[in-house]
């Protein structure tokens, strides 16, 4: 309560208009990213009609799910100031860990291995940036590396088919109300993501990390702890990703997705959230995915070769960044 009561006076002292102003200049995204998913929908539609077409969409959501999961987890670390370079290793280890597990004990403790494991890792990144004060592109570049080969010499360099059949089922395959359970997966924690955010006390103190964590600390905001808190929540993100991508595939890959951290990254720029922290929400960042998701699917379904996949994402991260400037430099004017 008394550490609400500070933030507040600090923030009606000066600190809450600019950051007002700075959420604003991004109101643009709510406008501008529907009617581009709209655009690129047509165009989709128009290229390849069987893109309109109701198991396409499905399969679109299902596409949707991981970078979704995983982007939500990213979008903490970014409006708080940061950025998380480790969360397909964290996944991939998630994923190996967890079926080892299965084999063991079955399904219900690899999935506990699997949250523990995202949990923990998310922690010590969280721990060495916060309390050592850190750069978290360097500490969360280490870590990939740690939980990449921790992943590889579990697995022993392979993919490890021994999945549960039950979890892949009902996680991968299974639908309910006529939609796959993995996409309510997502949704769930996707809404989830934004309830705290927004209407969470440790959502405000995110927020006012990401805009001065100096400012913050004077106000009595534990930020060091809150950081911590942070990275704990996109390793549970890369957790879950991890849960539902294993599930989905039927295998453990102790390599699953390595572009996928990239693309959560450029997802959430592309929604507008601000590299500089302090600013943007969940809603952004789903439209961000959808685009990226709406283009690879197309470029699937008629045939674009994997390395132009490659280009295109890498095309659109770069825009994403200069995007990102430009809506910084129209602010400040």
């Amino acid at each position: 309560m008394l550490n609400n009561m500070r933030l507040s006076r600090q923030q009606s002292a000066g600190k809450k208009p600019a950051q007002h102003d700075k959420r604003g200049g991004r109101r643009g995204s709510d406008t501008m990213l529907p009617l581009v998913i709209l655009g690129v929908g047509i165009v989709a539609a128009i290229i390849e009609p069987k893109f309109a077409s109701v198991d396409n969409l499905m399969n679109l959501a299902r596409q949707m799910m991981p970078l979704l999961i995983m982007a939500v987890g990213q979008a903490f670390a970014i409006i708080s100031g940061g950025l998380d370079l480790s969360l397909a290793a964290v996944m991939s280890l998630a994923g190996v860990l967890g079926v080892l597990t299965m084999a063991e004990y079955g399904a219900a403790a690899g999935l506990v291995v699997m949250l523990l494991t995202g949990v923990v890792m998310g922690s010590i990144s969280g721990f060495v940036i916060a309390y050592f004060r850190t750069s978290p592109l360097v500490v969360t570049l280490g870590m990939l590396s740690v939980a990449q080969a921790l992943a590889l010499i579990l697995s022993g360099g392979v993919p490890i088919y021994s999945v549960h059949p039950g979890y892949a089922e009902v996680v991968g395959f299974n639908d309910w109300l006529g939609v796959p359970v993995m996409v309510w997966i997502g949704v769930l924690f996707t809404c989830l993501g934004a309830f705290v955010l927004r209407q969470t006390v440790f959502g405000r103190y995110v927020y006012a990390i990401g805009s001065s964590s100096s400012a913050a600390s004077k106000s009595g905001v534990n930020v060091r702890l809150n950081v911590m808190l942070v990275y704990m929540v996109s390793g549970l993100c890369a957790a879950v990703c991890g849960i539902v991508l294993t599930a989905w595939t039927g295998s453990a890959q102790p390599v699953a997705a390595p572009n996928l951290t990239l693309e959560s990254l450029a997802a959430v720029v592309l929604g507008g959230v601000a590299l500089t922290g302090g600013s943007g929400g969940i809603r952004q960042v789903v439209y961000g995915v959808i685009i990226l998701s709406m283009l690879s699917n197309v470029m699937n379904m008629i045939g674009v070769s994997a390395y132009y996949q490659t280009l295109v994402i890498g095309i659109v991260i770069i825009l994403a960044v200069i995007l990102d400037r430009l809506r910084d430099r129209a602010q400040q004017e």
